[in-house]
């Protein structure tokens, strides 16, 4: 298993640059079920971020991006339930999908709640705001 960061998975997807993207696309499609590549958590908001902001996807792309990483069985995803989970509450409503994950997160780990000075993160994502 080897590990891909998020500016791979964006020229992946992307296929945006002449010289990244095909060096990308040989790695990612090098992958397979007994050697698949690791895409750490953190890769995911990184990768929504990107799309969302420098790219301009909606958030319905973004979701079909996010949606297309979870399904591939070359790819491993770090804590995958947690990250569908938060894409749910993602494409459902309004939140941000870092937030949503930030919940979801806190919500695997146990907490009864997890507490912000948000307002947004509080009405879409599920958390909770600090009195």
């Amino acid at each position: 298993m080897i590990g891909l960061d998020t500016n791979v998975l964006v020229r992946y997807v992307m296929q945006d640059d002449p010289r990244q993207s095909p060096k990308a696309t040989r790695l990612v499609e090098s992958l397979s079920n007994e050697s698949p590549g690791f895409v750490p958590q953190v890769s995911i908001v990184e990768f929504v971020w990107v799309l969302s902001s420098s790219y301009g996807l909606t958030r319905d792309q973004v979701a079909s991006a996010l949606e297309l990483l979870l399904r591939s069985k070359e790819l491993v995803v770090d804590r995958a339930d947690q990250v569908v989970k938060a894409l749910r509450v993602f494409r459902a409503g309004s939140s941000d999908f870092a937030d949503c994950l930030i919940e979801r997160v806190a919500h695997a780990a146990g907490c009864s709640a997890t507490m912000t000075f948000d307002v947004g993160a509080a009405k879409t994502a599920g958390m909770k705001l600090i009195p």
